[in-house]
């Protein structure tokens, strides 16, 4: 029988912890817009964070909930998370990490059956496999970013069928990221004045949220490595970071002194101008030796034509693997080895990536395309 698209606007509801930084939010921002662009009611419940007020600029809506707090009081929620649904019509229930995955479920459990939302949640993270982490994949429909994740899925979660799978791989705009881009003069006067160590260096870029998975460590031995080969290299750590991660930090820097790198490593902090700082980097690296499930960082510097390395492995290695192999590094490599792959690639005559095949428009509309078909499912069935 062929499936009828529904006709009437959807109403979708997004629910993570909160809305600060990270590729995971910046996904959901770019749902509602696209949502919004439909005709569709957006709505994204989580704590407040700086990407409220862009999502609202965007035609979304905010619920100011703590649905993300890893605490029993949390489920608090429920009946008004179901009493929203109601009240709003909510045709697909989103949930993107684990603790508001658990509130919507439970919510979604005690909705009446010819009421309900889709119940939809997308695996971002290759978490601990464990009964709390199992929810991401309790969706009806349980969208994965990438093969790696699929695999993930598959491996550690039997019970799951794959025809309740969509592999919808994440995706980057080349309007925000574009080929070839170069800073005007004004922001490259104001980068240099902050860090005039980089006005003739080579810039090394490792960016991402500062956490302990992220290789920070594995980036001073490096940064170390390089410094014999490359006199004038220098590494930009770039990326915010909350109270809990302070004794990493300093445990970072301690390591920095200790090798003698102070004036070869220095700190960017949270940017919202990274296009601007992908352009102004001659290498950006991925060093996380935990797979990421996609790799949206290396991506969005790739789709500006600015090599890459990183360890070859999860989302990252899909991606490096299909548009500039010669950036993959070695899992079983050292600071040592990796240090010699990137001397090669810091020749101005080595290649440069190929274009990006993961355009965002893409990625978007086969996931609210996935929204409609499951919805129109629901009514007819």
């Amino acid at each position: 029988m062929q499936k009828k698209m529904s006709d009437r606007s959807l109403s979708i509801a997004q629910i993570l912890p909160e809305l600060n930084s990270g590729g995971v939010e910046r996904g959901t921002l770019e749902i509602s817009k696209s949502a919004v662009e439909r005709g569709w009611n957006s709505w994204v419940i989580s704590r407040k964070g700086r990407l409220v007020d862009e999502l609202t600029k965007d035609g979304g809506q905010h619920l100011d909930w703590s649905i993300g707090d890893k605490h029993p009081w949390t489920l608090r929620w429920l009946p008004r998370l179901m009493e929203f649904c109601r009240a709003h019509r909510i045709d697909i229930l989103h949930a993107r990490s684990r603790m508001p995955a658990w509130v919507a479920y439970l919510a979604w459990r005690m909705m009446p059956v010819t009421s309900r939302p889709v119940f939809v949640t997308t695996v971002h993270g290759l978490n601990s496999v464990n009964a709390y982490s199992r929810i991401m994949t309790r969706g009806e429909r349980v969208i994965v970013v990438s093969k790696t994740a699929q695999a993930y899925v598959l491996k550690n979660y039997p019970r799951v069928d794959k025809k309740q799978m969509e592999l919808i791989y994440r995706g980057v705009d080349d309007g925000a990221f574009p080929r070839d881009y170069k800073p005007d003069l004004a922001w490259t006067s104001r980068w240099h004045k902050d860090f005039p160590e980089l006005k003739k260096s080579k810039t090394l870029l490792l960016p991402g949220r500062i956490s302990r998975r992220k290789g920070h460590l594995e980036f001073v031995d490096l940064m170390g490595s390089l410094r014999s080969k490359i006199p004038n290299v220098v590494g930009v750590i770039v990326g915010g970071w909350d109270t809990k991660q302070n004794a990493y930090v300093d445990e970072i820097q301690s390591k920095i002194d200790r090798k003698g790198l102070k004036d070869a490593i220095l700190w960017g902090g949270h940017r919202s101008d990274m296009r601007e700082v992908y352009a102004a980097s001659d290498l950006v690296l991925s060093l996380s030796r935990k797979p990421e499930s996609f790799g949206r960082t290396m991506l969005e510097a790739l789709s500006m034509g600015v090599r890459c390395a990183g360890l070859d492995h999860g989302g990252v290695g899909e991606i490096l693997g299909e548009i500039y192999p010669q950036g993959r590094l070695s899992m079983n490599g050292n600071a040592r080895s990796w240090a010699e792959s990137i001397q090669v690639l810091l020749d101005p005559q080595s290649p440069i990536p190929l274009p990006n095949t993961y355009p965002l428009e893409t990625a978007l509309n086969q996931e609210l395309d996935c929204y409609e078909q499951w919805v129109s499912t629901r009514e007819i069935s």
